[in-house]
């Protein structure tokens, strides 16, 4: 384990901010970050109706090649959020239940995976999350020596080791590591927020009025 996952561990901090942005959610992370870091993928989360939140431990496998996803598993630390990716999206399946186990007993919090998983019913039994582009059966190679822990882009967003990741039935969002702070009070600000606006709405107001639309529209009329 490298000095940086234990920091992770042990940063008080950080567990506190992981836990409010699993409760918080995607799309109210990602609206109180400024628009910014959404993993722009069509994610299948395999088990809906989780929600989670963990530092990034990257994966930058050859193509079509899982050697990395077995040699990272040494390096899994305790809610870590393994992000596995390839230079370019391919229908290959990188990740099944043996290499879930070894996450899982490591304490992974999750697995982000830019390609394909299998074992599916085998993943769902295990629990432990995991969100994927595809679902295929087609195997890896195990051939080509990739990176651990560098910076990855995926569906668009840069993501560094240590960034947070943010996953639940509505995709992924990634918080840059020296945003969290600012990104957790804006986020937990919102929610209340929508809290007041969600009562409101249950009391028979309206967003057309309450967010100032009508005019917009009659204007235009």
């Amino acid at each position: 384990m490298t000095r940086a996952e234990e920091r992770a561990i042990e940063d008080p901090v950080l567990t506190e901010a992981c836990q409010a942005f699993s409760e918080l959610g995607v799309a109210t992370v990602y609206e109180a970050s400024g628009r910014q870091g959404l993993i722009d993928l069509p994610l299948i989360p395999i088990t809906p109706g989780q929600r989670v939140a963990g530092p990034a431990l990257t994966v930058l496998c050859g193509q079509g090649d899982n050697l990395m996803v077995h040699a990272v598993m040494e390096r899994v630390f305790p809610g870590a959020v393994l992000v596995i990716t390839m230079p370019e999206p391919e229908p290959v399946a990188l990740v099944g239940e043996l290499l879930a186990i070894q996450a899982k007993v490591r304490g992974a919090a999750a697995l982000l995976v830019d390609a394909a998983v299998r074992d599916v019913d085998e993943l769902r039994a295990m629990g432990l999350p995991v969100w994927t582009r595809f679902i295929r059966v087609r195997g890896a190679t195990k051939e080509t020596i990739g990176d651990i822990d560098v910076p990855v882009v995926v569906g668009g967003a840069q993501i560094k080791p240590g960034d947070i990741i943010v996953l639940d039935d509505d995709g992924a969002v990634v918080v840059a590591r020296e945003r969290v702070s600012s990104v957790l009070e804006s986020a937990r600000a919102r929610a209340e927020r929508e809290a007041r606006l969600r009562d409101r709405l249950q009391a028979g107001e309206l967003t057309y009025d309450l967010h100032g639309l009508r005019v917009v529209v009659e204007r235009k009329q």
